[in-house]
């Protein structure tokens, strides 16, 4: 069983479109999505692709980087209350695509918490070129009575470490393949099997030999893959192992039975 616990239908721009991308999906052996909010404006279309397809899970939130509507804590969780939102976000710090004096990026991330603590699911974590910030705001918001996920892992260690500990789990996606990320991949070797995710990001960071192409949730098989060479296990481990992860973290998603 394979779980995409981070893509974005709704930002696919090629041919087939996000229905046809689902179905591919399915067709190579993936069973559930998490089509993670980048804004509010979307939330009912997200709700209702949702609805329409059991395989999918969908959640609430304002990207790091969003321009749109930045609400309330108490807007987000009510926005949440629907049993296909299982998660807040994606939320969290981006200090490569905006620049300058961003604490307005940090306060709207500590809304975020607050609306995972008020409306009870996990938050999922946007960071990069962020880590000391996310890990200290984490830390300062007691994030980890939430919980949830840090998305496309890509730091070292010690930041791993650190964010484990806090009781998050964290997500590689096809970064992982990427030739020059070595870095990443020794990271990735020392990481607990227990608390990790694979996600595509889709339309963003296909994997290997995908790269170049707008990004499938039919390629986070590959992901697994590669994870499973890196921790010498065995691929379908890995893929069931991931998927349980996923229904660890995101409680509010019914799990399959035999999972």
């Amino acid at each position: 069983m394979l779980v995409d616990s981070h893509c974005h239908f709704h930002l696919l721009e090629d041919t087939p479109g996000p229905e046809a991308a689902l179905e591919a999906a399915v067709n190579a052996g993936v069973s559930y999505f998490l089509n993670v909010a980048v804004d509010v404006e979307h939330r009912d279309d997200l709700v209702a692709f949702a609805e329409r397809h059991p395989r999918v899970f969908t959640s609430v939130g304002v990207h790091p980087s969003g321009r749109g509507e930045d609400p309330a804590p108490e807007r987000i969780a009510a926005l949440a209350e629907h049993p296909r939102v299982i998660a807040v976000g994606e939320t969290g710090l981006d200090y490569v695509t905006d620049r300058g004096e961003l604490g307005w990026q940090r306060d709207r991330f500590r809304r975020h918490v607050e609306a995972a603590r008020l409306c009870g699911r996990p938050i999922i974590v946007h960071s990069r070129g962020a880590p000391e910030d996310t890990v200290a705001i984490l830390r300062e918001t007691a994030a980890g009575d939430v919980g949830g996920v840090i998305h496309c892992f890509v730091e070292d260690y010690a930041t791993a470490r650190a964010l484990l500990d806090l009781g998050f789990h964290l997500s590689l996606s096809g970064i992982l393949t990427f030739r020059n990320a070595d870095a990443l991949r020794e990271t990735a070797r020392r990481l607990p099997p227990d608390r990790l995710l694979i996600e595509t990001d889709c339309p963003y960071l296909a994997p290997v030999p995908h790269r170049g192409q707008e990004n499938r949730p039919a390629w986070v098989g590959r992901v697994a893959e590669c994870l499973a060479e890196i921790q010498g296990r065995d691929a379908e481990a890995v893929a069931w192992q991931t998927a349980g992860n996923f229904f660890d973290c995101f409680s509010r998603a019914p799990r399959p039975d035999g999972l």
